[in-house]
């Protein structure tokens, strides 16, 4: 006998009976978004390797160890998205979006590391991703910002945090960055594996290590915020006045420096201590240089991603989801006359004004056992067809969530009956 096939390691099924959070997020997002003029933008899953290495950076561990890469057919190196942003951006470039034009974007869907899979952390991923292009000035983050802490609210979510930190333009980061690796170089003895090596190719990435030994360094170590420029610490200080202005609360975290290299001046996190480790549920920042690093004209840009199943642990735990609608009315039929009669009637129903929920009988069964089918749908009215009704032209009708007699109603009469019924 064959092996039964299993899903990949760190890709997971969304059963039925889980997906109602995943369509509620959906949901609230796509009004959410188009309220504050964001345009859903859908890109590939398969790019170019040499996108992300662009966009990225070749020294962070997304491209050194996660990225699922292959050489297909034609002999091209191409990689499944470990993030969205550079596709979209790609996708901006390449079919002329940019020329003087201000964008506001959002896309969705799968992303793909290659991980020890771990709770809050999968092979397969889902983000949520606004960006937002050609905004040059600190407004722009402060409406992001105000949008994600409006998305929260309207899930009913209330235990994340919000962390900032500027990481100034590049010629001031360049400049911190020697004053780091000065540093660093006194402590090399106490740096981990991955820390030494990141000390040549990306040493602020070492400021976010998460291993504990290395922690005593790490708060040793120089701030970025005490090397900005001046127009950095402008915007910096814009962003959180107006924050402030808005009653948004927020910590300053001066060790928040984002996995990508791609980052400049405002970088955001919304954080939370419901999740275990995976503490980090939407990140964001501005990326002023990116696009013109992927060969299109320089144009400011600031986007955020959501991790879906973080967020969606977050709604079940808050119990917030809605309950998933249940049919309000179920046919059950008994012969081969009833049958074909129930999926005319079904149909009709389904075209009436009022947009019925009907769910029909199928596959057979005596009245008995359609009637518990038709108590676990949660159909509010079960609608019974048999010989005997059809010949006087009627449908038997008997409420299942309260206590009422069955009665008959002519089959014409039935979308009015009905809809009358579902309001008593």
């Amino acid at each position: 006998m064959s092996r039964q096939l299993q899903a990949i390691r760190g890709m997971n099924d969304v059963l039925p009976a889980q997906i109602a959070p995943w369509q509620h997020l959906e949901r609230v997002t796509r009004e959410l978004f188009a309220a504050y003029g964001y345009e859903e933008l859908r890109v590939p899953v398969v790019e170019h390797t040499e996108l992300f290495k662009r966009s990225i950076g070749e020294y962070t561990d997304i491209v050194e160890k996660e990225m699922y890469t292959f050489t297909d057919s034609g002999g091209d190196s191409l990689t499944l998205r470990p993030e969205a942003t550079a596709g979209i951006l790609r996708a901006a470039i390449a079919n002329g979006l940019l020329r003087g034009a201000r964008l506001k974007l959002w896309s969705a869907g799968p992303m793909f590391r290659h991980e020890r899979p771990q709770k809050g952390r999968y092979r397969q991923f889902h983000q949520i991703d606004l960006e937002a292009l050609g905004f040059a000035g600190p407004d722009i983050d402060i409406e992001l910002i105000a949008l994600t802490a409006r998305l929260w609210r309207r899930l009913g979510i209330d235990r994340v945090r919000l962390q900032l930190n500027s990481l100034g333009t590049p010629e001031a980061r360049h400049a911190y960055r020697e004053t780091l690796v000065r540093y660093l170089r006194r402590h090399e003895a106490a740096l981990d594996e991955d820390s030494r090596r990141r000390l040549e190719g990306n040493p602020l990435r070492i400021l976010d290590s998460k291993n504990p030994a290395m922690r005593a360094v790490i708060d040793g170590a120089p701030l970025l915020t005490e090397h900005l420029d001046p127009e950095s610490k402008q915007h910096f200080a814009t962003l959180c006045g107006a924050l402030d202005a808005l009653g948004i609360r927020y910590e300053i975290n001066p060790r928040l420096v984002r996995g990508l290299d791609y980052y400049s001046r405002t970088v955001f996190e919304w954080v939370t201590d419901a999740l275990g480790s995976q503490d980090a549920v939407c990140s964001g920042g501005r990326y002023d240089g990116l696009v013109a690093q992927l060969g299109g004209e320089p144009t400011a840009g600031i986007g955020c991603a959501m991790g879906v199943e973080r967020v969606v642990a977050l709604l079940e735990q808050a119990g917030s989801v809605p309950a998933t609608a249940s049919p309000q009315v179920y046919i059950l039929a008994s012969g081969a006359r009833a049958e074909l009669e129930a999926l005319q009637v079904a149909e009709r129903l389904r075209d009436a004004p009022a947009n019925l929920r009907v769910q029909i009988n199928l596959g057979g069964g005596n009245f008995k056992a359609q009637f518990r089918r038709a108590d676990k749908s949660g159909a509010a009215l079960a609608l019974v067809l048999g010989d005997e009704e059809l010949q006087r032209g009627v449908a038997a009708v008997k409420p299942l969530r309260r206590e009422a007699g069955q009665s008959d109603c002519p089959l014409a009469e039935l979308p009015a009956r009905l809809i009358s019924m579902l309001k008593e």
